[in-house]
C-alpha cells in the first residue's frame, strides 16, 4: 500500500515538490517519501486516537475538501515534516501541502472506492492503518451506511460504537447483541475507534 501511495504522490508532485525551488532536486524523492510517511502516520494516529469515524467518513463521502478534519490533521503533520526536513517556513510548507494534499487524498479516496483492481483497496488500507483490527468487518456496509446516514441504530442522534457493532461480516447483530463470529464486536470496535 505504501508503494501505491508513493506512486500517487510522484504522479502529482509536479509544482509542489519537483518544480519547487525550495526543495533541492536531489531531495525530491526524500520529499515524496516524507509526504507519504506523514500521510500514513497521520491516518494511523487518527485511527488510534478515536478519529476513525472521520477517516471512514472521508472515504464514505467520496470527496475531500479543505474543511475535512482528516485533511486539517494531515496538513499539520506534513507541514511540520516539510519545515523540519527542508527548512521551509510555515507559509511555503503550507502552500506545498495545500496544493498537494487534497489532490492526493482525493485520488486515494477515489482509487480505494473504485471497483477496478488498481492496487488500492479500502480493506487493505484500513487494515494497514488499524494494525489489522478491521479484519472481518463489513467495511463496504459501514461505508454505505455512513454515506447514507443510516448507522444510527439506537436513535440517539449520533453514530456510536453500539451502532457499528452489528456491521461485522456475517454479524448483522442487532443493537444490544454485539457478539459476532465468536468474538466481541464491541471490544474490537473500541480498539479501532480508540474508545
Amino acid at each position: 500500500m505504501i508503494e501505491n501511495l508513493l506512486n500517487l504522490i510522484r504522479e502529482n508532485a509536479g509544482d509542489s515538490i519537483i518544480n519547487n525551488p525550495d526543495i533541492p532536486n536531489e531531495r525530491n524523492d526524500e520529499a515524496i517519501e516524507a509526504t507519504g510517511a506523514s500521510i500514513l502516520s497521520g491516518l494511523q494516529g487518527m485511527m488510534a486516537q478515536g478519529g476513525a469515524k472521520d477517516v471512514l467518513g472521508m472515504f464514505a463521502k467520496g470527496e475531500v475538501d479543505q474543511n475535512n478534519p482528516v485533511v486539517q490533521n494531515l496538513s499539520g503533520n506534513v507541514i511540520s515534516d516539510m519545515m523540519g526536513r527542508f527548512g521551509l517556513d510555515k507559509n511555503k510548507a503550507g502552500s506545498l501541502v495545500g496544493s498537494l494534499l487534497p489532490v492526493i487524498l482525493g485520488q486515494l479516496v477515489s482509487k480505494t472506492n473504485a471497483p477496478v483492481n488498481n492496487g488500492f483497496s479500502l480493506d487493505g488500507l484500513l487494515g494497514q492503518l488499524s494494525g489489522g483490527r478491521t479484519s472481518g468487518m463489513n467495511l463496504e456496509g459501514i461505508m454505505g451506511k455512513l454515506a447514507g446516514g443510516g448507522l444510527d441504530k439506537d436513535g440517539d442522534g449520533d453514530v456510536d460504537l453500539q451502532d457499528l457493532a452489528g456491521m461485522f461480516t456475517g454479524g448483522g447483530a442487532p443493537a444490544g447483541n454485539t457478539s459476532s463470529g465468536g468474538g466481541n464486536a464491541l471490544d474490537a470496535l473500541k480498539g479501532i475507534f480508540g474508545k
